[in-house]
């Protein structure tokens, strides 16, 4: 059982990790406070919190986007703790900031690891002091064509040609020739500019099939850092998840050590605190550092689902403070683990589907978890991600596990909106994800073929 090491945490989210913080926090006997904005008012996580503060209209900008309102709320509501979720203001350096000069804590790193981890190429530099493989390419940001020209020749074609201040697979462009690269340069910059207030840009070599491997972390602040086992995330449909599951399968016991132990080492030398994610590119027996994701990830529940470790309590006591609560020598999958995302999308377009819930029940029995926010009569926002819910489940073994969430998925009914579960099915299915032959286009390339 933990101690109650806040008083009360105000939740600045919403939806399902919204709900999941509140459920964290009742087990450790801390108050919560739900923010909502006027289109959220009859939403599951201003039902189940202590307090709720209505902060705005709709619009994200508006309201959870919207730091003023946050802060006011935390402050008359007097938290003493802000926990940020994931999307949002969660990665929000100026966010972190801001909460700790109100005297409050921050429930994630410091401003320092915010900035570090914010920008890919101050990443890649603490990667590589930390001595982590780096996929070849510009030693740093690059403003000029022809260094552009050099470093991609270095590299090799094709390239990647990436926004310093991207993240969620935007900023991104496949470069395989010189003359794509000339034509181009100029245009990525104005478009990193526009979208993320900067126009750095770098290069490093493109991987053509790599799978997405990521290593769940937890850091106490002062050298001390575990590893809580990989995660394969290379289902993804236009650059997002759509597929996670735990521990990374196909991976030789030497490959996923070595991935396991860069993580935790870079987290170690950087004195990080709190829980992140390190993310790899994993090519046959190689693997290269991608970035760090300095919050709690959407997929945590398959890491907790085969370890036993609650992720949200542990992160919350690490901002307060306390000590490692996880022994490494402890940390040992048991079984495995499958989680999809039900997104509010049409399974073969994947245009958002909002609107009214008519119909809802959600799946049960052994290893069957659904962290959901929506339920009969729900209304599916438009002005939010489309993520509704999460099914996660757990088995002895991953052919356990596929059959379990095939069955899972046909006991799950959400009427009146679209949802992704047929076409995660379909993948369930395959050969290739029986196989585990699966990059992180392949979903791209599978759902092209499909509509040929």
């Amino acid at each position: 059982m933990y101690e109650p090491v806040f008083e009360k945490i105000l939740i600045a989210n919403r939806g399902e990790i919204a709900l999941r913080v509140i459920r964290a926090c009742r087990e450790m006997g801390i108050q919560t406070v739900a923010v909502y904005s006027q289109a959220d008012e009859n939403a599951l996580h201003v039902r189940f919190a202590d307090e709720a503060v209505c902060i705005g209209p709709p619009q994200a900008t508006l309201s959870y986007l919207h730091q003023p309102s946050v802060l006011t709320a935390a402050e008359i509501t007097g938290a003493d703790a802000v926990h940020p979720g994931y999307g949002f203001l969660a990665e929000n350096a100026q966010f972190a900031h801001a909460v700790r000069a109100m005297g409050k804590v921050f429930i994630g790193p410091s401003v320092e690891h915010l900035h570090m981890f914010g920008d890919k190429l101050s990443a890649k530099e603490a990667a590589r002091k930390a001595g982590l493989p780096l996929l070849e390419g510009s030693p740093g940001a690059i403003d000029d064509i022809e260094k552009a020209v050099r470093a991609a020749n270095t590299a090799g074609y094709p390239v990647m040609l990436k926004a310093a201040a991207g993240g969620g697979g935007k900023g991104m462009r496949v470069i395989e020739d010189e003359a794509t690269l000339r034509r181009v340069f100029a245009i990525a910059q104005a478009e990193s500019k526009a979208a993320f207030g900067s126009s750095e840009v770098f290069i490093e070599r493109y991987l053509r099939r790599p799978r997405h491997v990521e290593v769940q972390v937890a850091g106490d602040g002062r050298g001390g850092g575990v590893y809580v086992g990989t995660r394969d995330c290379s289902l993804q449909r236009r650059h997002q998840k759509i597929i996670e599951e735990a521990p990374a399968p196909g991976l030789s016991a030497k490959l996923e050590s070595e991935i396991q132990e860069s993580a935790s080492r870079l987290v170690r030398t950087v004195n990080y605190q709190t829980v992140a994610t390190v993310e790899f590119l994993v090519e046959d027996d190689a693997f290269f550092f991608l970035e760090v994701n300095p919050r709690i990830q959407v997929e945590h529940p398959v890491t907790e689902e085969v370890t036993g470790v609650d992720l949200i309590c542990e992160q919350i006591r690490l901002a307060a403070g306390c000590d490692l609560t996880i022994d490494q020598t402890r940390v040992r999958p048991r079984g495995h683990s499958i989680e999809v995302r039900v997104n509010a999308e049409h399974p073969k377009t994947f245009l958002p589907s909002p609107g009214r819930v008519t119909g809802y029940h959600e799946p049960g029995g052994p290893g069957v978890r659904v962290d959901s926010a929506i339920h009969e009569h729900a209304m599916v926002q438009p002005y939010y991600d489309s993520l509704t819910a999460k099914l996660i489940v757990h088995g002895r073994d991953r052919e356990h596990a596929r059959r379990r969430m095939i069955n899972a998925i046909d006991e799950f009914i959400v009427e009146g909106i679209h949802t992704t579960l047929p076409l995660q099915r379909d993948l369930l299915e395959s050969e290739e994800f029986k196989q585990v032959k699966f990059w992180t286009r392949f979903v791209d390339e599978w759902v092209k073929d499909d509509d040929a």
